[in-house]
């Protein structure tokens, strides 16, 4: 059979016992049914979309809109008093806005602002891989929707489902040349990994091509529209990468440029290191298996941090891209949809295999891994100075959220702005290439409508990062972007006690243990469990190197509080020069190390048998 559909010769095999080495395939989860029926993504979408009786789509539908950049939702807060009213739920739909390295003009930004003002909840949500997400369209509004996301020349196809997401790359403005040439790569990238069909035009678009879905059509401002790609009529020579049934799961990439590590290069199922000689990019190291998921009570799921494999040329990183993407879509578990990303792939394998049949199909070799120094994973906030005379301001966005005041001042920003915004991935946000006269007018109307570098602030909350959650979620457990606000409300006092409200500290929420606003590379990182009830971990590397480690399972705000305030009183009387909350935690014994997701769950077990 062929390789490139997905149907090889040990497709779908993977998840290991207990001996080790991949299990038998199982049969095709529901999932992979959807997909090989769906004709490359139609489904019945657009009978669905037509149906006047219901707020919803079919369940199928509901699949596979995710590929087209939209999850259905409902509003959980209102559940309980729509079932009282024999009312179905409160049936809405997130967009997702695919935006490569998390670049896009001021033009682009007013067009988002009026969709997110006009067919969505009045706010626009910066994601941690460097997307929009616009919340609360209703199924009437989807059409015109992302019709008019491809009239921004952007696109949601791809910005979710089971093919490569967005690329992310670092934005690093005040080093722009490098910025340049790796972001190109980066955009290059994701238009070569998106899917073919014709579907999503068809569906969204009355069957036009009108963008090109990598979409940003200026370019360090020179105007250049991007070139058109063709789709096909239909029929298998649709995916020539993809094939019928996509990969088994998700797939994300990063580019990450030293010594910053904002990306976190390490989580991403591919990531790429930029290794430069001055302002030169030179190569690229490759990492491979990384992912922040797992499931609550099933220890064959765990975070993960990718494994270097060797590196690349700048001219190789496609071929390279493509051929690990083509390895996971012919050995990743189709049966299981839980153990079915990259890392179990490696995992249940071993990384020398991996390497051997990434090196098999490329015909040649990758080169040894060349030495690189990360020392961050957080975002420059304020003003910086770029090498070609203009200047980047960086906002701080809490949990990404733009609504009212703060929203109004972007839209008035954007309509001065002449350079670009770079979305961080630490959800912030970058006014970037500020030209020297417009400077001080955009200063001006960002401190008017209380847009700030986080002055004044913990260095805590400054770096906090958390997904969505409730209530519109449908897999989260707990709150985690209106949730953390008041937890840090709690945390800051006691911050202040101990002299570390300056202390850069790395934290991370997620309402479910999917791990959206990787919360296993916090250095403090929270996981809901139930409506105001987290797993507290600790000790992860504050530059993304090392994961962290269950400290405290189930617990509340009270017992958060009280197991936090000691630790960083602690930490401020015995931390050694230079030393990092999250090594300090490790090295007094809190928790242990953990370097593996293997090790993720033992190392857990081994603090508990500690202190039993």
């Amino acid at each position: 059979m062929s390789e490139r559909n997905g149907h090889a010769a040990g497709a779908g095999a993977g998840g290991g016992g207990p001996t080790g080495g991949p299990r038998p395939a199982g049969p095709p989860s529901d999932a992979e049914r959807i997909k090989s029926s769906s004709r490359h993504l139609r489904g019945t979408i657009l009978e669905s979309l037509e149906d006047p009786l219901t707020g919803a789509v079919r369940p199928d539908d509901a699949a596979l809109l995710k590929f087209h950049g939209t999850y259905q939702q409902d509003d959980r807060d209102l559940r309980d008093e729509r079932r009282r009213s024999r009312l179905e739920p409160a049936y809405q739909f997130m967009v997702r806005v695919r935006a490569p390295g998390g670049v896009v003009a001021p033009a682009q930004w007013l067009a988002l602002d009026g969709i997110a003002r006009t067919a969505a909840d009045g706010s626009l949500r910066l994601t941690t891989r460097q997307s929009f997400q616009m919340h609360a369209v209703l199924k009437w509004d989807l059409q015109r929707t992302i019709a008019m996301v491809n009239q921004t020349l952007l696109s949601t196809l791809a910005a979710c489902g089971d093919v490569n997401r967005n690329v992310m790359c670092n934005p690093n403005p005040h080093v722009s040349a490098l910025h340049a040439q790796v972001y190109e790569h980066a955009r290059a990238l994701s238009e070569h990994l998106s899917p073919r069909t014709a579907a999503y035009h068809e569906i969204w678009v009355d069957g036009e091509k009108v963008v090109d879905s990598r979409g940003i059509p200026e370019r360090a401002g020179t105007g250049e529209a991007p070139a058109a790609r063709p789709h096909g009529p239909g029929g298998d020579d649709e995916e020539p990468l993809y094939g019928t049934t996509y990969l088994p799961r998700k797939f994300k990439i990063g580019i990450a440029v030293p010594p910053s590590n904002d990306v976190d290069v390490f989580s991403q199922d591919l990531g790429f290191i930029a290794i430069a000689r001055g302002d030169r990019l030179t190569a690229f190291n490759v990492a491979v298996g990384g992912g922040m998921g797992m499931t609550y009570g099933e220890p064959a799921t765990y975070p993960n941090l990718a494994e270097l494999v060797g590196s690349c040329t700048p001219e190789q990183l496609i071929a390279v891209a493509e051929t690990v993407v083509a390895v996971q879509r012919d050995f990743g578990d189709r049966s299981d949809r839980k153990h079915a990303r990259l890392k179990y792939t490696i995992g249940d394998r071993s990384i020398e295999w991996f390497r051997d049949e990434l090196h098999r199909r490329l015909g040649w070799e990758l080169a040894p891994a060349l030495p690189y120094a990360f020392e961050s994973s957080g975002d420059r906030l304020g003003w910086t100075d770029g090498a070609d005379g203009r200047h980047h301001l960086t906002l701080l966005v809490e949990n990404g959220r733009l609504r009212g005041r703060a929203l109004d001042g972007m839209r008035e920003i954007a309509r001065i702005h002449d350079g670009d915004f770079r979305l961080t991935p630490n959800q912030n946000l970058i006014v970037a290439r500020v030209s020297r006269g417009k400077r001080a007018r955009i200063e001006a109307v960002a401190r008017e409508h209380g847009l700030t570098a986080g002055e004044g602030q913990s260095a805590m909350r400054r770096g906090a990062v958390a997904c969505v959650a409730l209530p519109t979620c449908g897999l989260a457990m707990a709150d985690a972007e209106r949730y953390l606000p008041h937890l840090l409300d709690r945390l800051d006092p006691i911050l202040a006690d101990a002299g570390l409200s300056q202390a850069e500290i790395v934290v991370r929420m997620s309402g479910c243990p999917n791990g959206c606003s990787r919360p296993f590379l916090g250095e403090i990182g929270f996981t809901g469990k139930a409506p105001g009830r987290y797993n507290l971990y600790l000790g992860a590397g504050f530059s993304g190197d090392r994961l962290n480690c269950l400290y405290r399972e189930n617990i509340g705000e009270e017992e958060i509080v009280a197991a936090l305030d000691p630790i960083l009183h602690h930490y401020a009387r015995e931390r050694t020069p230079g030393e990092r909350f999250g090594d300090f935690v490790v090295r007094a014994g809190y928790v242990q190390a953990v370097a593996s997701g293997k090790d993720f769950h033992a190392a857990a077990e081994r603090g508990r048998a500690a202190l039993a």
